[in-house]
């Protein structure tokens, strides 16, 4: 089986010289290639894979810009193997990470998979506590963490494999974004493909990102989600509604102080203290800790409200998903 590294990339030279060199470490013994596509950037890497030429087998591409859904399928368009691995260009891939996806499609095989993310000591304590915040059973169930407890597993493209014949018949990413990765999910679940997590074929995601940009990038996947509920209605559930109903709870919490009524407040202190204790033990620093508070806050506030948002446009007013929020859509 011949893998094919998919990697999309946008204005990140730097980002991308760091993923290829941890590629160069990768004690898989078999051949694969990597698939360089530049999304339109106006810094380019051709450099830095040219750098790697001579150890890696590069395919470099640039096309006009035209969102990561679209260039993940460009790439695998491109591509030579039977299997595609897509990664984000923010990531560095631990050595074993094929040997374990092999191992994992030779026990079992699955059209399509997901696998983990975990953060390097040589993150950044807001990176930490961003990766913290995406990864803790306490906020997201610990699906991006590694756990398929809660219903069926969705993929996540920042370390996500497909075959070749499932990206054929499906078609690859739609032009949603964010949201592109649940929907090929779900679209593959319908054409009859299976999805699982392969707990062992993690990643060190770096997430080159600041507070700011981390609270408009949660709203829009906030905003996505009922446009695909609107799209997918049976596969909507409860769980979605949750940042929703932790935000209205926290401040209906605030009113009920003119009432002198805190119990509902104590939950919320004892829910962020446990945050804390657990981030500070996790990442073996208070500091981290402090700033996961303030990540699972901007987390909760930002889908939270961009959910509300687009349920009302979407699901309440029937407004078209594409009018309602165009800056989720990439024109192809």
């Amino acid at each position: 089986m011949l893998f094919s590294l998919i990697i999309p990339v946008y204005n990140r030279p730097d980002e991308v010289d760091e993923l290829l060199e941890s590629l160069t470490k990768s004690t898989y013994n078999e051949i694969f290639e990597i698939v360089l596509v530049e999304d339109g950037s106006t810094i380019r890497c051709q450099d830095v894979a040219a750098k790697y030429g001579d150890r890696l087998d590069i395919s470099y591409y640039y096309k006009a810009n035209s969102g990561p859904g679209d260039s993940r399928n460009f790439g695998m368009d491109k591509a030579r193997g039977d299997y595609y691995i897509i990664f984000d260009s923010d990531c560095i891939i631990p050595s074993n990470y094929l040997i374990e996806v092999e191992k994992a499609l030779k026990e079992n095989y699955v059209d399509c998979f997901g696998g983990p993310d975990k953060a390097l000591d040589s993150f950044s304590d807001i990176q930490k506590a961003i990766n913290f915040t995406m990864t803790s059973f306490l906020t997201t169930g610990g699906i991006r963490g590694g756990s398929e407890k809660i219903g069926k597993f969705q993929p996540r493209s920042f370390n996500m494999g497909i075959s070749r014949k499932a990206f054929q018949i499906s078609k690859g990413f739609g032009n949603i974004h964010p949201g592109e990765d649940p929907d090929l999910s779900i679209r593959l679940w319908n054409l009859g493909f299976e999805t699982r997590l392969f707990s062992n074929a993690f990643v060190y995601h770096k997430r080159r990102i600041d507070w700011d940009k981390f609270s408009v990038q949660v709203t829009k996947f906030g905003k996505a989600r009922p446009i695909l509920n609107s799209w997918y209605p049976e596969y909507n559930k409860l769980t979605f509604f949750f940042p929703t109903f932790f935000i209205i709870g926290f401040f209906v919490s605030l009113l009920l102080l003119i009432f002198n009524q805190d119990i509902l407040l104590k939950f919320y202190f004892v829910y962020f203290l446990a945050l804390f204790l657990i981030s500070s033990i996790q990442n073996k620093s208070i500091k981290i800790g402090y700033l996961s508070i303030i990540a699972v806050w901007k987390q909760f506030y930002g889908y939270g409200l961009g959910f509300l948002k687009s349920y009302i446009k979407v699901i309440i007013l029937k407004q078209d998903p594409k009018q309602a929020f165009p800056e989720l859509f990439f024109k192809l």
